[in-house]
């Protein structure tokens, strides 16, 4: 993405001291494509980060700039660990690879970049959901909470050339399910 920058300054109160503020704006680029179809993860890990960003915002014990560099690094982890396992063309090849889980057992990339703010695992498991399933997956995020909480989708595009008939692990599960889903109620603040 490209990134428009504008500076603007002003004055204090007190008219003694010169403030310089920049407005980053992020231009929107054309997705990354070959051979017609997408190959970037972009909106995809946008959305699990800002979402696991939103549940730490929701306990209000983390501040903004702490907020933003773990966005940041946890943007750059995904996209790292992703790399070699990204399949535009087969969505749910790799899906177990990319899946973020908590089951009273922090994720490790979660807990990794969370340590880079400062944050211990402790803190961690008071500010997530003890159960936690994250999906990231080409074309589709979603994730549930608790062990039969509903799935929920969080970002969703159609395949360019989209394939039908095949099972992902999450829609096997909820094919499967035993028993009625439990009802979660989450509020998500942006």
């Amino acid at each position: 993405m490209k990134a428009a920058v504008r500076g603007k300054s002003g004055q204090s109160p007190s008219g003694s001291q010169t403030t310089l503020v920049l407005i980053i704006q992020l231009l929107p680029q054309p997705p990354n494509m070959s051979h017609g179809k997408r190959t970037d993860m972009l909106p995809e890990i946008a959305a699990a980060v800002g979402f696991l960003s939103s549940l730490l915002r929701t306990r209000g014990c983390v501040s903004e700039q702490r907020l933003k560099v773990f966005s940041r690094a946890l943007q750059d982890a995904l996209t790292d660990h992703y790399k070699h396992h990204w399949f535009p063309e087969k969505p749910s090849k790799g899906s177990g690879y990319r899946c973020i889980r908590i089951n009273h057992k922090m994720d490790p990339i979660i807990s990794k970049v969370a340590s880079q703010i400062g944050l211990s695992q402790p803190q961690l498991h008071r500010l997530l959901p003890s159960e936690l399933t994250l999906w990231v997956d080409p074309y589709e995020v979603s994730y549930r909470i608790g062990e039969d909480g509903s799935i929920c989708v969080l970002y969703e595009e159609a395949p360019v050339a989209a394939s039908y008939g095949l099972l992902t692990c999450k829609n096997q599960m909820m094919l499967g399910r035993s028993s009625p889903s439990k009802n979660y109620v989450m509020a998500v603040s942006s």
